[in-house]
């Protein structure tokens, strides 16, 4: 009897051994990946899950019951337990233990995404989409979403204007088609608050007379009909001019923003066909902002430069002539538009 249950027990530490070097040898041995890898940890994912896709990824050696009991030990020894949703950059080479460890303790991939100056809301609903941040098609209805709008507390039927162009540092997971909303209208308004309580902006009478959304809407204009930095503030002294004495903005680009499917071809028709925008049939500013400016736009818009000029046309080459009579503006559009086109 003393004989068997030595036996026994020999039995049971050999087995065990056994088991220890199997589980072991899983446990200590480095991923076959040449290359960090990057995983998508989605949401509600459970640890079984999660094996397979670090498997996929060759994170880990394989997709094995070793990795489950690891991850419950870890989880017993460690609280509280998470392997958390996210997308990671896993090192190469890491053992399942190693794993285990990094996607316990690692910060999520962190993604850059900028948003140019001027690009309207169906331009950013694109950038968005390029690369999975969007529902191209969500992210706009909730553009337009009236109960949304009241929430950010904009007057508005649309958040065009609002978007503020930068770059911003996302993480996947964390932002949805709303979220992203929400950031950018935030940091529309920060700055806006910074530009004009900064002294950046000492606002002069005609300004005052003009509300928030008006203001915005002046500089989604100077954005769009600016090609060289340095003129914004006058574009924006010469329109100023103009609403002061009366006078039609006459801007391309409030017209093109009121025509459904612009092809690029902006005929003398387009011009004389009426629209909300088209600045070339309406008095004044056109219905709401044509584009999302940025800092600078909306500064020039607050602080315009006080000159004598009621007209501008391009020189071809990112900046304007500046001219303070009608005849004198004819002979600069004979120059460099229509003489211009002829060379």
């Amino acid at each position: 009897m003393r004989s068997f249950c030595l036996f026994l027990l020999l039995a049971i530490f050999l087995f065990g051994l056994a088991v220890g070097g199997w589980f072991a040898a899983y446990v200590f041995t480095p991923s076959p990946g040449l290359e960090d890898r990057i995983i998508n940890i989605p949401k509600g994912a459970g640890v079984r899950q999660i094996q397979t896709l670090l498997a996929q990824e060759e994170i880990i050696i394989a997709d094995d019951i070793r990795f489950l009991i690891l991850a419950r030990l870890f989880h017993v020894i460690k609280h509280p337990p998470r392997l958390r949703a996210g997308e990671f950059k896993v090192p190469q080479g890491l053992t399942p233990l190693e794993v285990i460890q990094f996607l316990d303790t690692a910060r999520p991939v962190h993604h850059r995404v900028t948003i140019p100056e001027g690009k309207t809301m169906t331009e950013i609903a694109a950038i968005f989409a390029e690369d999975g941040w969007a529902d191209p098609a969500t992210f706009l209805r909730l553009c337009q979403d009236a109960a949304l709008l009241k929430e950010l507390g904009i007057a508005a039927s649309s958040l065009e204007g609002y978007l503020f162009p930068e770059t911003y540092t996302l993480v996947r997971g964390e932002v949805d088609e709303q979220k992203l909303i929400k950031i950018m209208v935030e940091r529309f308004f920060t700055v806006w608050k910074d530009l004009t309580e900064s002294g950046a902006a000492e606002q002069t009478e005609e300004v005052k007379q003009y509300d928030q959304h008006q203001l915005l809407t002046l500089a989604s204009i100077v954005e769009k009909e600016t090609g060289s930095a340095g003129e914004r503030d006058v574009i924006a002294g010469v329109f100023y001019n103009r609403l002061k004495k009366g006078m039609r903005l006459q801007s391309d680009p409030t017209t093109i923003y009121g025509i459904k499917d612009f092809n690029g071809n902006l005929t003398k028709a387009d011009l004389e066909q009426w629209s909300p925008y088209n600045t070339y049939t309406i008095p004044g500013l056109p219905a709401g902002p044509i584009c999302n400016p940025g800092a600078a736009a909306i500064k020039a818009v607050l602080s315009p430069a006080k000159v004598p000029y009621f007209y501008f046309v391009s020189r071809n080459d990112g900046s304007h002539k500046f001219s303070k009579t009608l005849k004198e503006h004819n002979r600069a559009v004979y120059k460099f538009q229509k003489l211009g086109k002829n060379r």
